[in-house]
Formats: structure tokens, C-alpha cells, sequence
């Protein structure tokens, strides 16, 4: 196990067992639990046994063990369609310091993550010319 936690961390405190969860799945580098305030029944957090706050301050082999680890627990689920959301920063709706994967099963319209084109997907066209720029800009940095 990782000893990059810290201690004031409640998703460390899972990891090393100080606060409780309901397991679903672990590895040497990643845990799978149910989340505690579900939106769907079989919803479960993945996080790394690292303490990373966002996914760009993780490091990859840790990250390479939760890929495999989101296919698991969305089987494990038994739902046939479902949601898998990360998030990084608080403008981005992260509420826990910690890199974590959301599993939300979606049986039902209003079961598990409600989301709308209208409300949550406000697309719009953008000119070739932005895009290639913003795909060079994006290159420059990798």
C-alpha cells in the first residue's frame, strides 16, 4: 500500500481502515467501496491508494490501476448502462480532495445521474479554424 495519505484525508482514513466502508473491490493501488449517499443502487467510488487531488497530480501507475478496476465495478454493478464521472476542482463540482471515480448504474431515466442536453450539454459550433488552434495549443502542451 501507498504511503503518499494524508492523515486529515477521509478517503486515506478509508484506505488505511480508520473509517469503515463497504468494499466492493481492492488492489494494491486502488479501492472500490459504495458510496454513502448513492444515487442509484450499486453506486461506487474508485479511488487510488494515493493521495492525489486531482487527476493530472496522480501519478500514472496508479492511474493505470483504476482503468481496469471502473470496468470491474461497473459489471459488478449488473447494470447494463451506466455513468462513470471524475471531477477536479471545486468549479468542476469536486467536494472530496482526493482523485475519485464515480460507477453510477443508470437503470432509469431518473435513476442514478440525471443529466439533459439542454441543461447540462450546451453545445455549440465552433469554426475549424478555433479548433485546430486550440488542438495545436493542447499538443504543445503533452
Amino acid at each position: 500500500m501507498s504511503t503518499h495519505l494524508e492523515e486529515n484525508c477521509l478517503f486515506c482514513k478509508i484506505v488505511q481502515g480508520v473509517i469503515p466502508c463497504f468494499k466492493v473491490y481492492e488492489t494494491d493501488k486502488m479501492l472500490a467501496f459504495l458510496d454513502i449517499s448513492p444515487v442509484a443502487e450499486g453506486h461506487t467510488q474508485v479511488i487510488p491508494k494515493y493521495h492525489a487531488k486531482t487527476l493530472t497530480d496522480l501519478p500514472d501507475e496508479y492511474l493505470a490501476a483504476v482503468g481496469p478496476a471502473l470496468k470491474k465495478v461497473a459489471l459488478a454493478t449488473g447494470a447494463e448502462q451506466y455513468n462513470i464521472l471524475q471531477n477536479n476542482g471545486k468549479l468542476a463540482f469536486q467536494h472530496i480532495d482526493h482523485v475519485h471515480f464515480h460507477v453510477i448504474p443508470k437503470r432509469a431515466p431518473k435513476d442514478g445521474l440525471v443529466l439533459t442536453v439542454d441543461d447540462n450539454w450546451v453545445a455549440r459550433q465552433a469554426p475549424k479554424e478555433e479548433l485546430a488552434a486550440v488542438a495545436e495549443k493542447m499538443k504543445s502542451r503533452l
